[in-house]
């Protein structure tokens, strides 16, 4: 199996691998790995995170991969085999105060080279940072018949639990998916106040019973009851969006629903993610679209339909539910189709991208 550090990261489902090496000078806005940290005649190398850089969401993605699916990891170590003798190495890699020990041993015929890819589990603290912080890598190897071993530290910055990295075009938009949480209670008790805004106090989702069109209405009518119950709640537009680290430009700060709903704020992609957490719990499809500068979320009409109903959900707060279709529906006009990036959650849950923690 091939193994991709960050630069070849989901290349299965988001576009082919691509070669990362280069100039200092090529644009940041794609997934570069860093520098290789080296010792002298050491026949081992290390990369970790994206230009040192470890951003929880690529962490989190990585760490629920099976071993053997897994294409790309947190830290990754490639080893070679100078010798003319088969060689058996432990290699053993954790972040000290944030993370598992994750163990992988490996035979190396003579005159070979292997990278693997490590994932270790992180503690629920990574997931509750919310600043870029400092931390170490530590990578043991131990050669399993003479007892050797190798030890290095990597240093590295993790990102916080919020930060989001687009790359160029919105090449990674498909992770945005992990801000999508339907089970967070918070999320849930919207819905409990929703169903009061529809005529018989339900929110059943699509009903297979229903003719495609009778669905259409009643997810007209349940999106509507949505936007009023958050409009109830005072939730109204703060962008809040700054980040901190590397790769300006090409991520940002994304709230989480429960963020959102406690603060009562919320900028087009935090309430992008927010609407979409509620449609996925009823059991709907639900989308992220993204254009230059806005999002919008939709949610599909009927089961089996391919018309989706488009929110301009910036709008919460400010406007009626009439008017923010109505803005989604102009707005998505006015950008070429080139210019647009949808993200189907379903699809995005299929590759195994979940909410984080």
């Amino acid at each position: 199996m091939k193994i991709f550090t960050f630069a070849g990261l989901l290349a299965g489902f988001l576009g082919a691998p691509r070669s990362f090496a280069g100039d200092a000078s090529a644009d940041r806005g794609d997934l570069h790995p860093p520098a290789s940290i080296r010792q002298p005649v050491s026949p081992y190398k290390i990369q970790a995170g994206i230009d040192g850089e470890i951003y929880p969401v690529f962490a989190n993605y990585a760490s629920m991969q099976r071993l053997g699916d897994r294409t790309f990891g947190v830290v990754s170590v490639t080893l070679s085999n100078a010798t003319d003798a088969v060689e058996q190495r432990r290699v053993s890699v954790t972040i000290p105060g944030w993370s598992d020990d994750e163990i992988q041993t490996i035979e190396l015929a003579p005159g070979t080279t292997r990278t693997l890819a490590f994932a270790p589990a992180f503690l629920p603290r990574l997931f509750q940072n919310h600043e870029i912080v400092a931390a170490t890598a530590r990578v043991t190897i131990t050669d399993t018949v003479s007892s050797s071993a190798y030890e290095a530290t990597v240093p590295v910055r993790l990102r916080s639990a919020e930060d989001m990295f687009w790359g160029n075009g919105f090449k990674y938009a498909s992770f945005i998916a992990s801000w999508i949480t339907p089970h967070d209670r918070l999320v849930e008790a919207v819905l409990g106040r929703a169903k009061l805004f529809t005529p018989d106090h339900r929110l059943p989702g699509y009903e297979s019973w229903k003719s495609a069109a009778q669905q259409e209405q009643e997810t007209y009518r349940e999106a509507k009851a949505i936007f009023t119950a958050l409009q109830r709640t005072g939730l109204s537009y703060v962008k809040s969006s700054a980040t901190l680290g590397d790769h300006k430009g090409v991520s940002e700060r994304v709230r989480m629903p429960r963020v959102s709903l406690a603060q009562s704020s919320a900028n087009c992609i935090d309430a992008a993610v927010m609407y979409a957490s509620l449609f996925e719990n009823l059991g709907m499809d639900a989308s992220i679209v993204v254009v230059p500068g806005h999002a919008y979320v939709g949610v599909r009409v009927a089961e089996g339909s391919s018309k989706f109903l488009l929110i301009d959900v910036a709008l919460t707060g400010r406007s009626t539910f009439e008017t923010a279709v109505a803005s989604a529906q102009n707005g998505m006009a006015s950008h070429p189709p080139s210019t647009v990036t949808q993200v189907m959650v379903e699809k995005a849950r299929a590759a195994g991208i979940y909410p984080m923690p």
